[in-house]
């Protein structure tokens, strides 16, 4: 029977031996994304480049980009995995409206978030007024910044994570809490551990996406150099001052994402072993 499948599967591959045109098909959306990334790699020599990462304005960014981005990862996780476990686990009206609520930052223009998260928590916003009679102010603030990127990359930790806690057997859950364990051990000693690949997944790329964050940022936070301003903003500045900035951090952005992109297919690969 084994021998069957293989010779099955082996009728199946393509012959090597074929004339293979998706190669020249594929050349010419593969030179579409290739050489921007190329020319952005290019512009710069290396002196040049460590140059303009040695500046304290860049600096500052990257200090102040890898601090908001990593709160916005966890508070991510914190807010983000009940919601998951919950679509994950349970059915209940209401259930589409709140998947949909969920995604929908990952479609949403990120100006219309920031402009959101404005009227809300801004200075006369529903929440931010009240808070400002009490001297809280949130706008133009760091705490600003983690708020945007929040909003913009926390779907992605939520989506990956209901991928890895739907793929958890109910069996396995449903055998630990006859054995006595309560919700919360089951969660914790079960479903979480079976699902950490999952979960890793959704860390890298909110962590990643809260890097690149933009619009909602500019918006919500605006671009203050050593108080709001990230890398992102420091490019959009940079283009207008000085083109040499604002390609050294983007060489930086380039380079994160693309260990994100390695780390994250990495772990697939090891789950799939």
């Amino acid at each position: 029977m084994r021998a069957l499948f293989d010779s099955q599967a082996t009728r199946r591959r393509p012959a090597r031996h074929r004339p293979e045109p998706w190669w020249a098909l594929s050349l010419p959306l593969l030179a579409f994304l290739a050489l921007p990334l190329l020319g952005l790699l290019l512009y710069s020599s290396p002196a040049e480049l460590w140059a303009n990462l040695a500046r304290p304005e860049v600096r500052a960014a990257v200090r102040l980009s890898l601090r908001t981005s990593a709160w916005a990862t966890l508070a991510s996780v914190l807010l983000g995995t009940p919601v998951a476990y919950l679509l994950a686990r349970r059915e209940f009206r209401g259930r589409l409206l709140l998947d949909n609520l969920v995604d929908l930052p990952i479609v949403l223009p990120p100006a219309v978030a920031g402009l959101a998260l404005l009227l809300v928590f801004g200075r006369r916003g529903w929440v931010g007024a009240p808070l400002d009679a009490l001297g809280v102010r949130l706008t133009f603030t760091a705490l600003a910044v983690v708020m945007a990127q929040t909003f913009i990359a926390v779907p992605l930790f939520v989506r990956a994570a209901v991928i890895g806690f739907a793929a958890v057997e109910p069996e396995l859950e449903d055998a630990a809490a006859i054995d006595g364990a309560n919700g919360w051990q089951v969660f914790r000693r079960i479903s979480l551990p079976l699902a950490r690949r999952s979960l890793l997944t959704g860390v890298a790329l909110a962590w990643a996406r809260a890097l690149g964050e933009f619009g909602a940022t500019i918006l919500f936070a605006g671009n203050l150099p050593g108080r709001t301003q990230t890398m992102p903003l420091a490019i959009y500045l940079g283009f207008e001052l000085d083109m040499g900035v604002a390609v050294a951090l983007s060489v930086i952005l380039v380079g994160v994402s693309f260990g994100v992109l390695l780390l994250i297919r990495g772990v697939l690969g090891r789950g799939e072993e």
